[in-house]
């Protein structure tokens, strides 16, 4: 494996060491890939995810937009889907990658859908 994906896996244990879900206050999970980017709210407790959002969605698909704009677009569309399941907070599990770019995206989209955290 290569030095930067095992500092990121460490960086994310870390993080998972100091943070979980519940099913009042879930996480918001954030995966990043080469060309797409992904979230979910999982409750830890139960082990279940609550919901989910990429940018493979049909909604997402259908605007051309750069991939941080894809990545607003993914946190708004899982706001949306979190205030529909009824909740409003949740925290947010950046997943070792550095609050910056698309991840930063993706966090304030949710914030201006609804969710606070």
């Amino acid at each position: 494996m290569a030095v930067k994906v095992e500092r990121r896996q460490r960086i994310k244990y870390g993080i998972r060491q100091k943070i979980s879900g519940t099913a009042q206050k879930p996480r918001l999970s954030v995966f990043r890939s080469n060309l797409d980017i992904y979230a979910q709210l999982i409750d830890d407790e139960n082990g279940v995810t609550l919901a989910a959002a990429s940018s493979k969605d049909k909604e997402c698909l259908a605007q051309k937009v750069n991939k941080s704009e894809k990545g607003k677009l993914v946190g708004e569309a899982i706001a949306k889907k979190a205030v529909a399941l009824g909740l409003t907070t949740c925290v947010f599990d950046r997943g070792g990658y550095l609050y910056h770019g698309r991840v930063k995206a993706v966090a304030e989209g949710a914030r201006e859908g609804g969710l606070k955290f």
